[in-house]
């Protein structure tokens, strides 16, 4: 794997909806991860609802997490409702913190 996309990684656990007290990566609100050719993360991601109140804030804090990168000259967040999240795509941790067990 990309190093790229491990520290992508560690900067995706750093961002949480302010409602919830876990990231939005162990949330499993981050469906995929790439970096092309010209150094542009792709990053594909959902939300819990589709009326999400902090959808622009989540989109920017997310783009701005892979921007900051060493290796990342751009990244482009790419918001889907398909699949629909889930419990079930949340960590271990993350259901643990929630209590969902």
């Amino acid at each position: 794997m990309d190093a790229r996309i491990d520290l992508i990684i560690e900067n995706l656990k750093e961002v949480y909806d302010p409602e919830i007290p876990v990231n939005i990566y162990d949330l499993g609100l981050i469906y995929n991860i790439d970096v092309d050719e010209n150094n542009k993360a792709i990053v594909i991601m959902t939300l819990t609802a589709p009326g999400c109140p902090v959808a622009d804030m989540l989109v920017e804090d997310t783009r701005q997490a892979a921007l900051s990168v060493d290796g990342v000259e751009d990244a482009h967040v790419e918001l889907t409702f398909e699949p629909p999240w889930d419990k079930s795509m949340m960590s271990e941790e993350a259901r643990l913190e929630l209590g969902f067990f």
